[in-house]
């Protein structure tokens, strides 16, 4: 199943895709008005149910894309997860014991085929195609072995940074992550009935049709069940909860020379079975 977040006639909805369709399930089940209160209830099979008899299909085409999860709690993004990318950085340093995490706010994404903002602070304006997990299900303290119970679904972040501002300060990204519609996360969350988060998954960036980033989930440090097992040390994890998981080599900043985005851009990170998140570049009017 795959379900999205969408505005349509001036009205935040969200539905189930099919067909290069969307059915709007927002007037469905009384008291559910977004994907995250259908996690958290746990309604995604009941609306897939109800979905065959809804006439309400609206193409593609038509709608806006929202970030896939528009209100989650947690943005958690997990840093240098690939092996080849750690060896990216040519510090010599050993493999991390854990992962490095930091957080995004939900106003620094936007939705597939939304514009992404390059801002006039900066000149270096990267991608960084992810796999994200979706919780599905509230975990403290949770074994690696049911770490696959808590997910819902996977859906696709551009986790777009600003170089310069991730050293403004001498122990965070924050500044550099969090500039406002500078990522996208979509096109829509693919539940894990249809494709099994632990299996070899692939991402693929593309910058105007040239190949920047490919690698497979074989190559993490830490894999999605370790992630959320280690996560849910000390974060309570919710429904609706997203984890961008990491980003293969070969972003814009490891060139020689760096080959930052500029207005016009368009960014297509692909993960087969999932889809393709794509969004173009426009520069900030202040």
């Amino acid at each position: 199943m795959k379900f999205a977040s969408f505005r349509y006639n001036n009205k935040n909805s969200f539905g189930l895709v099919k067909n290069n369709k969307i059915v709007d399930l927002t007037e469905c089940i009384e008291g559910t008005k977004d994907l995250r209160e259908a996690i958290t209830k746990d309604q995604l099979s009941e609306l897939m149910e109800l979905s065959i008899s809804e006439n309400n299909e609206i193409p593609l085409d038509e709608i806006d894309f929202l970030p896939t999860i528009t209100n989650p709690e947690k943005i958690i993004c997990i840093g240098v997860n690939y092996a080849d990318r750690n060896a990216e950085y040519k510090d010599g340093s050993e493999p991390p014991k854990y992962p490095s995490v930091f957080m995004r706010s939900r106003e620094s994404l936007v939705g597939h085929n939304q514009m992404i903002l390059d801002p006039p602070e900066s000149s270096q304006l990267d991608y960084e195609g992810e796999i994200v997990l979706i919780i599905g299900k509230s975990g403290r303290r949770i074994p690696r072995e049911k770490a696959s119970n808590h997910i819902a679904g996977m859906t696709i972040m551009n986790e777009g940074s600003i170089r310069d501002y991730l050293r403004h300060a001498k122990f965070n990204v924050t500044q550099g992550k969090n500039f406002e519609a500078s990522g996208s996360l979509g096109p829509w969350m693919v539940t894990k009935d249809e494709i099994n988060p632990i299996s070899c998954l692939e991402v693929i960036t593309r910058v105007n049709g040239e190949l920047r980033q490919n690698d497979t989930t074989d190559s993490l440090m830490f894999p999605f069940d370790y992630l959320i097992s280690y996560l849910s040390t000390f974060y309570h994890l919710k429904p609706g909860d997203i984890i961008a998981t990491g980003t293969p080599n070969g972003a814009g900043a490891r060139f020689d020379p760096p080959k930052y985005l500029k207005e016009g851009d368009l960014v297509e990170v692909e993960v087969p079975g999932i889809g393709v998140l794509s969004n173009k570049i426009i520069s900030e009017v202040p």
